[in-house]
């Protein structure tokens, strides 16, 4: 039995994008980059589904160019390769972009039903603190399309959906009845402060009786060799994932 690929399913949701549209855009990152591919509407289907569970190199490298994503953040069935910056660091306020979170071991533990169906689009807010900026408390804040199966919960922000500018973010989540639990990463922009650095972490929430919020903590690490941790809310803003609704979300959310 195959598993979807509910992950890439997301991002290409996420990017307001058809498959017919998704793979077009990825024959054009072929032929911008001098290797021409045959991607079509089937072969995205195919990913999707999880039929064919690793893509070949050829189109690892322009889906990567599409998405903004390295190749193992999009749901495949392939090693995760480390690229961590010279000086080992990684997590959020750093000023490189490490990234290689290793896929974990062992016998699975059973896991309680998901209570309800928690697809949709939710707006999901952050806090931390900026060591380089005197400690400032900020705020990130990002319409995301989130997209379940199963326990598994897969979440990319929409294109123009985020409180700072081209800085896009997915959640890779797992529900195990009312607590969820997973990782993050963010892509800052390549003007901003950040500099372009790929930030990730880990995340834990709560999703209340209503199923309409989740809330819990982030953590990640800092420049000491510490770990930071903030508050993470998501709230749900529709339970639709359709194109007319994904477009009304694909704006900046508001800053208060």
């Amino acid at each position: 039995m195959t598993t979807p690929n509910s992950t890439l399913r997301a991002v290409r949701m996420g990017l307001l994008l058809s498959q017919d549209e998704f793979a077009r855009a990825i024959r054009e990152a072929g032929t911008r980059a001098g290797q021409r591919n045959d991607a079509s509407k089937r072969l995205v289907q195919r990913w999707e589904a999880g039929i064919t569970a690793a893509p070949r190199p050829l189109y690892a490298r322009a889906l990567e160019s599409v998405t903004g994503l390295p190749v193992e953040a999009l749901g495949f069935a392939v090693v995760p390769m480390a690229r961590v910056s010279e000086d080992g660091q990684g997590g959020h306020d750093l000023q490189d972009s490490p990234v290689g979170i290793p896929e974990a071991s062992g016998t699975p533990t059973p896991q309680a039903a998901p209570r309800g169906n928690y697809s949709g689009v939710w707006l999901s807010t952050y806090e931390f603190v900026s060591s380089g900026r005197n400690n400032e408390v900020f705020t990130g804040k990002h319409f995301v399309v989130l997209l379940q199966h199963g326990n598994r919960l897969t979440g990319r922000s929409l294109p123009n959906a985020s409180l700072n500018p081209d800085s896009p973010l997915t959640l890779d989540l797992q529900i195990d009845g009312t607590a969820v639990t997973g990782t993050w990463t963010e892509q800052t922009a390549s003007d901003g402060y950040y500099r372009g650095a790929r930030y990730f972490g880990a995340l834990q929430m709560l999703i209340d009786p209503t199923g309409r919020r989740m809330s819990g903590k982030w953590c990640g690490f800092g420049k000491e060799f510490d770990v930071n941790t903030g508050p993470w809310e998501l709230r749900l803003m529709d339970s639709s994932t359709s194109k007319a609704t994904l477009a009304a979300y694909d704006r900046a959310p508001d800053a208060s």
